[in-house]
Order: structure tokens, then sequence, then C-alpha cells
């Protein structure tokens, strides 16, 4: 039984060796996350114009924002891998660490946008039972 494992491993083997060189070709550069970034962007703007769900157009306000926080973080990954490139050109003044913290900002006010928001939709549909945009055109209640 042993050495038909031993067998087996002994034929598996390389092929794991080749997916694992396979996967260290690819290393996602600036350009992948900025590609991703700007298609997470376009379908948040899509949803939030098309869309008449308040939830749907909530959501898709989320998408922007998680579009933005990819860009951050990207970015500031590319400014640390390439300090020092960056510091013979005289650009030492430049904190990597601004991303992390900015996208950290972005996701509180976020957060707080989900919680008061969702207060106002559900408020409004116990006044008038519909989350439709087109229909909760009143200020009153």
């Amino acid at each position: 039984m042993t050495g038909l494992i031993t067998s087996a491993l002994f034929l598996v083997a390389p092929l794991l060796l080749q997916q694992e060189s396979y996967l260290k070709k690819f290393e996602p550069t600036l350009i992948n996350f900025l590609m991703l970034s700007f298609l997470l962007f376009v379908v948040g703007v899509a949803g939030a114009l098309s869309r008449r769900n308040i939830i749907i157009i909530f959501m898709s306000i989320e998408l922007i924002l998680n579009a933005v926080n990819l860009n951050l973080i990207a970015f500031s990954r590319y400014l640390e891998i390439n300090r020092d490139t960056l510091a013979n050109k005289g650009l030492t003044a430049i904190n990597p660490l601004t991303g992390p913290v900015f996208t950290i900002f972005i996701i509180v006010v976020a957060a707080a946008e989900a919680a008061v928001g969702l207060g106002i939709v559900i408020a409004k549909f116990r006044n008038r039972e519909t989350v439709s945009i087109d229909e909760i055109d009143l200020l009153k209640w």
C-alpha cells in the first residue's frame, strides 16, 4: 500500500512543482489592481444610476468606496516597493502608510453611512411601505 502511495507521489510531484512555478510567475502588478478597481467603480456607478431600489443604491455606493480603497492600498504598496527608486529621484516625503490610514477612515465612514442610511430606509418603509426611489419623494411623514 505504501509503495502505491510513494509511486503516486513520484508521478504527481513534477506536476505540483510546475504549478507552483506557474503561480510564482504571475505576480499582480499595479495595473492589475487599477483595472480591478476601475471595474468595481464602473459597476458601482452603473448600479447607483440605473437602479430604483435604495438598498441596491447603497450597495453600489459601497462598491465605489471599495474601489477607492483598493486604489489607495495598491498605490501604497507600489510606493513601498519602489521606495529606493523614488528616493533616488528626490521623492522621499511620501509615506506609504497614508493609503491604509485613509482606507480605515473610508471604511468607518462607509459603516456610518450604512447605519444611518438603513435607519432612514427602515423609517420610510414603515411609513410608505416601499423602498423605491420614485415613491419616496416626500420629506414629511
